[in-house]
């Protein structure tokens, strides 16, 4: 995912840190909660949490305490994670605290220089990520509507944190009330945090700016489920050689593990790349493969070998990786697009594993890796209608010319007219009737009739 509010560019892996643990917990238990009398289904939660009769009373204790767990884990994870916070996000807030106080330096302000990073960090930042967390890569897919209920419940439950509890019983929920009991100590818990956050060292003298690129994290460019395998891998069943990962692409590395949760992971320092290619398709029994060559400190070169879903997701990894290596040096001017197999190279057939590649090498996306590879019926369907629209524009060109010659003038041979013009109609006839015929055995309709001389033809809408 790429994102483009600034907070999320630079704090997405601090996001993901914090919030990933209790976002999964509530996916993964798929519990009941609800607040609202006019919103709770009493025999929907009897069949699924509880046993016997079931009160409006038992639901909301039942799910006020799920919430209280919840919120408890996020609010813990928040509240402990100062060091965690990007450097640049904490010299940013530093630096907008220390404007508020000058703007409203009397202590009945006290309050706004809270609100003034509170403002960032809970109601653009982690109240949305909670609430939606697919759009901020903390889950593959939406929530179910149990779940997204949940998750809306305790995105309130966070704004009403961030607003500092200023807001609480004022506003048109008072369903919600039972929860004041637990955010009041949380907001004097976030305070402390937002002091500590912003107590860090940062340049201040002569209002100069800290540079970005010192304390930028890697954020995440590209990620999702790919398959991969190495050079020199199993031989063997090489439908099985492919493993399935999660892969993460960011401005330093391509890191890859079993799940996105899994905490062994791989790496491929995007440094060392030199070359980010595709494979010959047929190469393997799997299509849609690429190929990343990187060198190692001691400058051996290794092959990692990686298969999308689609020819589309093929182009979309090709590009974001080409992007991300397109500043480094060394990159191979040639590289195989096959694979060292049985003592030499499929694509080249030399046998030294070492040989010089045979195809270069791209810094950017070519246009035939933009394309899907064609469907050969609608290609000939299309080439087809091609032909008989030019069909008709022969047709209409011969009759002109018929109506301006005279009959001493015999017509060109590339003529409408001419010898080569009559065998061009001819063999469009017989296009048209083998396709009549293979029409009406499809069970489609055939083409329309072709225009009389006379007509315009058809406007081609392709350039």
């Amino acid at each position: 995912m790429v994102t483009s509010h600034p907070l999320q560019v630079v704090g997405l892996p601090y996001l993901h840190e914090v919030l990933k643990p209790a976002v999964n917990r509530i996916f993964e238990e798929k519990k009941y909660v609800e607040l609202d009398p006019g919103k709770m289904e009493l025999s929907r939660s009897r069949r699924i949490s509880f046993k016997g009769s079931l009160s409006e009373a038992r639901v909301r204790e039942s799910s006020l305490e799920l919430l209280k767990g919840y919120l408890g884990d996020i609010v813990d994870a928040i509240v402990g994670s100062v060091e965690k916070c990007p450097l640049l996000m904490r010299v940013a807030f530093k630096q907008l605290r220390r404007r508020v106080e000058e703007q409203f330096p009397s202590a009945r302000h006290e309050e706004v220089r809270y609100f003034s990073i509170s403002g960032f960090l809970f109601l653009r930042f982690f109240a949305p990520a909670v609430l939606t967390p697919k759009l901020f890569s903390l889950r593959e897919q939406h929530a179910d509507p149990r779940t997204g209920r949940t998750l809306l419940l305790l995105a309130k439950a966070l704004q009403s944190i961030g607003n500092l509890g200023l807001q609480l019983g004022q506003g048109k929920e008072p369903w919600m009330a039972p929860l004041h009991a637990v955010l009041l100590p949380s907001v004097t818990r976030v305070k402390a945090f937002l002091d500590n956050l912003v107590a860090v060292e940062s340049a201040e003298a002569g209002e100069e700016p800290v540079l970005p690129a010192l304390f930028r994290p890697p954020a995440t460019i590209k990620e999702g489920y790919l398959h991969t395998r190495t050079a020199g891998g199993p031989a063997l069943l090489p439908r099985f050689a492919f493993k399935k990962r999660y892969f993460w692409l960011s401005t330093e590395a391509l890191t890859y593990s079993k799940s996105p949760e899994w905490q062994v992971r791989c790496s491929i320092p995007v440094p060392w790349m030199r070359a980010v290619e595709r494979v010959d398709e047929g190469t393997f029994q799997h299509p849609h493969v690429m190929q990343i060559v990187a060198q190692d400190g001691a400058g051996q070169l290794h092959t990692t070998y990686i298969q999308c879903k689609s020819a589309q997701e093929l182009w979309q990894w090709l590009w974001a990786v080409r992007q991300a290596s397109s500043t480094n040096e060394a990159m191979l001017p040639t590289c195989h697009p096959g694979i060292f197999r049985a003592g030499r190279w499929t694509c080249c057939l030399q046998p030294a594993c070492t040989a010089p590649g045979c195809s270069r090498t791209h810094s950017t996306v070519v246009l035939g890796e933009w394309s899907d590879p064609l469907d050969p019926a609608a290609a000939a369907q299309t080439l087809y209608g091609h032909l008989r629209q030019a069909g008709a524009r022969l047709r209409v060109a011969g009759a002109e010319g018929a109506e301006g010659s005279t009959a001493s003038e015999p017509p060109c041979p590339g003529q409408a007219g001419g010898p080569l013009g009559g065998r061009l109609q001819a063999v469009l006839r017989d296009l048209d009737i083998a396709h009549d015929a293979f029409a009406r055995r499809d069970g489609a309709p055939g083409p329309p009739p072709s225009p009389p001389p006379g007509s315009q033809p058809p406007h081609d809408p392709l350039p």
